[in-house]
């Protein structure tokens, strides 16, 4: 039996993220369970493990292309997939050392699993359906992330506890990957609705040559170096808000996709979206009313994920675009970002250090780089075609 239906595999693809964020948010939400376990108190070690983590996102990103043309997208996946699955070690992991590979294997899998998408949506979608899958595909991690974050009660309660539960999630993500094997994926075949002569090689020098993947990148870095310090140092810093944010983010996604089949225009909407999230960032950050603080949250979220569906349908629209160059932009995409976004992170832990705790400056930097979205709309081409 072969799976050939497109919407199995994007079953497939969405559900294997969604999986993977519930692993990886479970995991982390039960972090003080297994250091406890294992009898450890240290936070460097708590922070190895983070930048264990990051570092799986910067090499994991920038090594998916290489592997997609050494085995092509169906093996790659499945390579990603089964990384993911070693989560199944994390809560039983009998030392910390073991932790530490299981979680950044894990954290591997899932930054090969991200550039894969797009690969996959070329080969299997029309250009004028991608936008849509392109949208339920960025919406993935947010799925997981909230089913754990509202849910992981009622789950430990079902399966005895949080230990049972997360290998419940690596069980899940193991029988996907089988299944994943049974897809019909021809290497050969040409991408949907494209044309059938391929373009000339694109590689990795390729890639940094062009001033589009830089442009591309850096136009994200500043958002997701803004979520991450979000959900890092806002807590810390007494702004608990933070977490009015994934929920408005998938509602943001939704709206995102269905403004996306009405208006092919894609950078309208990042522009106006980019001015909104700087605009919220500065009333999170320095807003000293709750409600102010709320308020901002809420439409933050919104406005980081109603952009995404357009942002990531510009390299799907580029001329003469190709499975293997998609690969190469998307591996360039998140490598770039996460690297930034790491510097950006040590950096604002860094200047909290040198102001005696005050969040302040922090601030200010952070504010200022969540207007990368708006101001890098200027550098982005317009790939969508007006309608008639």
């Amino acid at each position: 039996m072969k799976i050939t239906h497109k919407y199995l595999v994007e079953g497939l693809v969405f559900t294997s993220y969604v999986l993977f964020a519930m692993a990886w948010v479970g995991g982390t939400a039960s972090m003080d369970q297994i250091m406890a376990s294992m009898h450890i108190e240290s936070f460097a070690s708590a922070s190895l493990l983070s930048g264990a983590v990051t570092l799986a996102k910067i090499v994991g990103t920038f090594a998916a292309a290489y592997l997609t043309l050494k085995f092509g997208v169906k093996y790659a996946f499945l390579v990603a997939a089964l990384l993911i699955v070693t989560g199944i070690v994390t809560p039983y992991a009998p030392n910390y050392d073991v932790l530490l590979v299981s979680r950044f294997l894990m954290g591997l899998g899932g930054a090969f699993m991200i550039v894969y998408f797009n690969p996959i949506v070329m080969h299997w979608f029309a250009p004028e359906e991608r936008p849509v899958i392109n949208g339920l595909n960025a919406v993935a991690f947010n799925v997981g992330t909230a089913i754990v974050l509202w849910g992981m009660p009622a789950i430990n309660a079902i399966t005895g506890g949080w230990q049972q539960s997360l290998l419940v999630f690596s069980l899940a993500s193991l029988v996907l990957a089988l299944l994943w094997l049974m897809v019909k994926f021809d290497r050969e075949q040409p991408v949907a609705g494209a044309q059938t002569q391929e373009a000339s090689h694109y590689s990795y020098l390729d890639g940094l040559k062009d001033s589009f993947n830089w442009a591309y990148a850096l136009t994200y870095s500043g958002l997701l170096s803004f979520y991450i310090c979000l959900f890092t140092f806002y807590p810390q810093a007494g702004i608990s808000q933070s977490k009015w944010v994934i929920g408005f983010g998938i509602l943001g996604t939704v709206a995102g996709i269905l403004y996306s089949r009405k208006q092919p225009l894609r950078l309208p909407i990042i522009r106006m979206s980019g001015l909104v999230i700087f605009i919220t960032v500065l009333g999170l950050s320095f807003g000293t009313e709750p409600w102010l603080q709320t308020l901002c949250a809420i439409v933050l979220g919104f406005c980081i994920f109603l952009p995404v569906t357009a942002l990531v349908s510009i390299p799907h629209e580029l001329p003469k675009m190709t499975g293997q160059k998609i690969t190469v932009i998307f591996s360039l995409f998140w490598s770039i970002s996460y690297l930034i976004s790491t510097i950006v992170l040590w950096l604002f832990g860094k200047l909290v250090d040198m102001n005696q705790g005050s969040y302040f400056a922090s601030f200010v930097l952070i504010t200022l780089l969540s207007a990368t979205v708006f101001v890098g709309s200027y550098f982005l081409p317009e790939t969508g075609k007006p309608k008639e």
